[in-house]
């Protein structure tokens, strides 16, 4: 029998919305979820973040369900001594820095992006990474630097910039590769034994990229129930349905984790396997920094030898102080899910999206910024 919750998709219908709310309900009942104890979901994708946010599901869903904010925000988690390098790089005579402009306010140790450029420096913001190589071509006694930042989502379209400009031979560019990739902090997430964690709501822009089967890893390996998820209201208490009867199969013993996509007019198993085989020709896995959180092994792309001329840290021989972290500022705990941004004692004072302290209130996906627009008032 056709389930009308699912042929609705991702169009609001209200009588659909209060069968699924239903449905929640009694599945929390069943995985023995209390206030007290409550089943705890997270989701590590910036735009599902604002999505909660925006379409007020906390105030929806019972008390005996936690939705947890992971980081999902590629602005967020890149490391204040990339933020710090990035400022360097913008500083040093006969350099361009082209970037995306949720960048431009990430506060670094000194200084911020917007800061370089009010003193001088030429930072170029663009929408789309392949415009860096036409600033390339009109300035050929300068160097262009292009910011690598993101995960599966938008690594791919830069690996193809990286790959044109070989094709064309353009000696006066290169990119500073910040890059992060979903699983491995998913896996990592999975594995903190101090904070429990009953499953993930996956992305799902990466996801287009990479796949479902990517999650299988994490699903298998540390039994983590994993859903790829939509944007809408319905996608994603459909994902939050499908989690949590995982969890309370697993719970009561009557099954293990999986993997499920709620999202397949966009997800499939595979993914995309032309941007996936680009990637591995461009970059190559390497441990990342994440802010606030340290290392992730093989969470990053560094480039691969046939591109590694195209790194700008090898070009430019970027030198960079010990980087210096704003006191009191808790994105970090706030990305791993162990804080809500309302318990950071800077939000909504000293630190708002106008003065942003810390990343998580900077980049419209940060889940600070999310809270404070949305959710300070009812949190």
């Amino acid at each position: 029998m056709t389930d009308p919750v699912m042929e609705v998709e991702s169009c609001w219908s209200e009588s659909a919305a209060r069968v699924l709310l239903g449905r929640i309900e009694r599945l929390l009942k069943r995985a023995g979820a209390t206030a007290n104890e409550p089943v705890a979901l997270m989701e590590v994708c910036g735009t599902h973040t604002v999505a909660i946010s925006r379409f007020g599901l906390r105030s929806l869903l019972p008390d005996s369900l936690r939705l947890l904010s992971g980081p999902g925000c590629p602005v967020c988690v890149t490391p204040l001594i990339e933020i710090d390098r990035s400022v360097v790089a913008a500083e040093t005579p006969g350099t361009i820095v082209v970037t995306f402009g949720d960048m431009m306010r990430v506060p670094g140790s000194r200084s911020s992006l917007e800061g370089a450029r009010t003193d001088g420096a030429d930072i170029r913001i663009v929408y789309n990474p392949m415009d860096s190589l036409q600033i390339a071509r009109q300035n050929p006694g300068h160097e262009i630097v292009f910011l690598g930042v993101g995960f599966e989502t938008t690594s791919p379209t830069i690996a193809a910039t990286v790959v044109a400009a070989e094709r064309e031979g353009l000696g006066n560019f290169s990119i500073l590769p910040f890059f992060k990739t979903v699983p491995g902090a998913l896996d990592m997430l999975a594995g903190i034994p101090d904070r429990p964690l009953d499953g993930f709501i996956c992305p799902g822009h990466a996801s287009v990229i990479i796949g479902a089967n990517a999650y299988e890893p994490v699903a298998r390996n540390r039994n983590m129930p994993c859903v790829v998820v939509g944007f809408e209201p319905l996608d994603i208490l459909s994902g939050i349905e499908a989690l949590l009867q995982q969890v309370a199969a697993i719970r009561t013993n009557q099954g293990d984790a999986k993997v499920e996509v709620r999202y397949k007019r966009a997800v499939t198993d595979e993914g995309n396997v032309a941007a996936q085989e680009l990637l591995r020709k461009v970059f190559q896995p390497c441990d990342a920094e994440w802010r606030g959180i340290g290392i992730i092994s093989g969470s990053g792309h560094d480039l691969s030898e046939r591109y590694r001329r195209f790194d700008a840290r090898e070009r430019l021989l970027l030198e960079v102080a010990e980087p210096v972290e704003q006191p009191g500022c808790i994105c970090g705990e706030i990305m791993l899910g162990r804080r809500l941004p309302t318990d950071c004692p800077l939000f909504g004072g000293e630190c708002t999206p106008r003065r942003p302290v810390g990343p998580c209130m900077v980049s419209t996906e940060g889940s600070c910024a999310a809270f404070y627009k949305y959710e300070r008032d009812v949190a």
